[in-house]
């Protein structure tokens, strides 16, 4: 099972920003849970995070596959990401853009983690079944 971050714990983010390419080929499951975890921010302040993909690691597709809601605040943001879709993706990466209004410095500082986490069919039709049962 693919679990791997596509920036590590404590990562100051200050400006835009592409993550390193992660090869996702290997996973067994087209289907990953993709989790923001923002631990520290300043007040006035948003993080958008969007998806990108590649065949080869080297050209990257215009468009992200997938984008978070823009973020103010700390917390998980957990997003699935089903690439069934897009066949013959190889790589991932990650690409963020922040922003800063108001008084003070106009410099953004999130300090954040981006997880990718493979997700089992199995796991699919587990949290499937509770939905269903919470209703």
């Amino acid at each position: 099972m693919l679990d791997a971050f596509l920036l590590p714990s404590a990562t100051v983010v200050t400006a835009k920003g592409d993550s390193d390419p992660l090869d996702v080929s290997g996973a067994s499951s087209p289907i990953f849970l993709l989790t923001l975890s923002i631990t520290s921010v300043v007040e006035q302040e948003a993080i958008d995070i969007s998806l990108y993909t590649s065949v080869d690691g080297t050209t990257w597709e215009t468009k992200p596959f997938v984008a978070l809601p823009q973020k103010f605040y700390v917390g998980e943001y957990p997003l699935l990401v089903d690439l069934s879709a897009a066949p013959g993706i190889q790589f991932v990466r990650a690409h963020w853009e922040v922003n800063r209004w108001g008084r003070g410095s106009t410099t953004p500082r999130f300090e954040i983690a981006l997880r990718l986490r493979e997700v089992s069919p199995q796991d699919l039709t587990d949290a499937s079944a509770e939905a269903h049962s919470r209703r």
